[in-house]
């Protein structure tokens, strides 16, 4: 990524969907990278072992980048972390491979207040229910 992208102001606050949430404090347009999923680099050996305790939690911090690489967002993560997942997002997640660096990008313009969600696409225990709207079966 260039030094010089400018990325659109969010702020973390109370969500209605889980805990905390993060949201648009200005418009954002569609495909812009919005926030990098910051966390430590871990191996996906030592990711597995996380992932159980924040998962006995009700928490999903961890972000695979890949079969060997995650990134864990409860070790020197950002507001990221606290985006919700949603089935009907307004983002999504895209990996730079090479770099090992994980964004959330915006899948539709975003208005100001509205709350930023990416399907997690999990593929774990699916022991978390989904809480994107009011009656969805999915489990996390």
């Amino acid at each position: 990524m260039a030094s010089t992208l400018y990325l659109p102001k969010v702020v973390r606050k109370r969500s209605k969907l889980h805990g905390w949430g993060v949201f648009a404090k200005e418009p954002i347009n569609k495909n812009k990278f919005i926030i990098e999923y910051a966390g430590e680099l871990i191996t996906n050996k030592v990711s597995d072992k996380r992932e159980d305790t924040y998962l006995n939690e009700g928490c999903i911090w961890v972000f695979r980048v890949n079969r060997n690489w995650s990134r864990d967002g409860a070790v020197g993560g950002n507001n990221a972390r606290f985006i919700n997942h949603s089935c009907t997002p307004n983002c999504y997640s895209w990996v730079d491979t090479k770099e090992k660096r994980v964004w959330i990008r915006a899948a539709k313009a975003i208005q100001p207040g509205d709350e930023l969600t990416y399907d997690y696409n999990t593929e774990g225990d699916k022991t978390i229910p989904c809480r994107c709207r009011p009656g969805c079966k999915t489990k996390l």
